[in-house]
């Protein structure tokens, strides 16, 4: 819905630079990325029919185009960089949306960057036969050469993004393609698998959990939407094209595993996406499709750091970091500060080998903010009515409800699942308050010309 008067868009230090289609590329690369070449085993294993498997991958893509349309409505009323940041710091306050930051910006973003770093290495030393001891450098490498790129500006990164983007979708192509001609009876036969075990119903929710971590990595433009041009109305535009597009391929991809490798199949594989490549190519195809997946988590890594970024610079600047943080370089219009502390914490991750157990940690605290993030909506349409909106989420309150409701579910099998790791994600967050109140002495300090201690 588009309304006649828009509010007036705030600016801010950063420069509108991304288009449509700039803004599409970063919500399909901020959500495939290696997760569709892995996941589907994984969720095959828990379900006992091929059309629940396909119901599943699509009822997880209609549950993430809810929280995408309620992120829609956020973006479109406040088109500024940083967020969730952002709409909690408004809606609920500072300490909500330190713990945001705290939990996000300074733990799973990192966390998240090393991760599929060093993923993105090992499909590298896959692909060219390299030693395992050239992983580490190279995921090293690669954060280093992707913030410099990001030092220069947005429109440096988009480009990266784009092209990197084109390639992830040129490799899903092919994986589709790859599904229909063994589906009509070529290449080699597939391994015999065993049958599959009867799913029960707690199975099945069970099995929505990796769909929607799949799904994950939507909110990467409501980071970025400082720098969209017309943001009023293509952020919401960008956000339906991208989710759609990741839903389609996600459903086409899923088809093709099934048809090339059977349910069982699928269900047995440890790298569903090299076997599919393996059965018509032989080993060549394991070499191609490494290549494809170290495009795909390059390009991830990429919207990973500028995001990240601008919300860390975005909580300096607030007073809750370091405030040269929150410095906007004039000339790029970069936070290369931000950008720097981020890449060289995820340096650090990688070297240290502690992103897993972070990662891990965080997965309970990463939805809990989805869910936050989309709570706003509410408080935006009862306590701001008036206030013109030129893009509402269609179905409300039905559709964020839906989200909310989603999330929460995941929240408690995760919970359920995984207890320690659920209870060090609380801890994590927990551990944000004093620092929150120690950090607002520090400042107030500051701001009376008291030196820190």
């Amino acid at each position: 819905m588009v309304a006649p008067m828009p509010s007036p868009v705030p600016t801010g230090p950063y420069v509108r630079r991304l288009g449509i289609w700039d803004a599409a590329a970063i919500v399909i690369g901020g959500v495939i990325g290696a997760g569709i070449f892995r996941t589907p085993a994984s969720v095959a294993g828990r379900t006992d029919s091929t059309t629940g498997l396909i119901v599943l991958w699509a009822l997880g893509g209609l549950l993430t185009l809810a929280g995408v349309l309620s992120y829609a409505e956020l973006g479109a009323r406040r088109p500024q960089a940083g967020g969730t940041y952002i709409y909690l710091r408004e809606a609920f306050g500072k300490l909500p949306a330190f713990l945001f930051g705290w939990t996000m910006a300074l733990i799973n973003y990192p966390g998240s960057i090393a991760a599929v770093a060093t993923t993105f290495a090992d499909y590298v030393c896959s692909a060219l036969g390299l030693p395992l001891t050239w992983v580490k450098p190279l995921a090293v490498g690669a954060i280093a050469f992707l913030v410099m790129v990001n030092l220069r500006g947005i429109r440096a990164g988009a480009w990266v993004q784009n092209i990197f983007t084109v390639l992830k979708l040129g490799v899903i192509a092919m994986l589709i393609v790859v599904g229909l001609v063994l589906a009509f009876g070529h290449g080699a036969p597939p391994p015999p698998a065993p049958p599959l075990p009867t799913t029960s119903p707690f199975a099945l929710i069970g099995a929505l959990l990796p769909v929607l971590f799949a799904y994950g990595g939507f909110h990467y433009l409501n980071d970025l939407a400082g720098e969209v041009r017309d943001p009023q109305r293509v952020l919401p535009r960008a956000l339906g094209l991208g989710m759609g597009a990741v839903a389609l391929c996600y459903v086409l991809v899923n088809i093709a595993y099934l048809a090339g490798l059977g349910h069982a199949g699928l269900a047995a594989s440890q790298a569903p996406a090299a076997d599919l490549m393996e059965r018509l190519f032989g080993p060549t195809g394991r070499t191609v499709i490494a290549v494809g997946i170290a495009c795909s988590t390059f390009g991830y890594c990429s919207i990973a750091i500028a995001g990240g970024a601008r919300v860390l610079q975005v909580m300096s600047a607030d007073g809750m970091f370091f405030r040269a943080v929150g410095r906007v370089d004039m000339r790029t219009h970069a936070p290369q500060v931000a950008l720097s502390v981020l890449g060289l914490w995820a340096v650090i991750l990688i070297l240290s080998g502690s992103f897993d157990a972070l990662l891990d940690y965080t997965t309970v605290g990463e939805w809990l903010s989805h869910a936050a993030g989309i709570a706003t909506v509410f408080w935006y349409r009862r306590m701001l009515k008036d206030e013109p909106s030129p893009y509402r989420v269609p179905g409300y309150p039905w559709v964020p409800l839906a989200f909310v409701v989603t999330v929460v579910c995941v929240i408690l099998a995760t919970a359920i699942d995984t207890p320690a790791n659920a209870g060090m994600s609380l801890l994590i967050i927990a551990l944000g308050v004093p620092v929150y109140y120690a950090w607002r002495w520090r400042e107030s300090r500051g701001a009376a010309g008291v030196p820190p201690p």
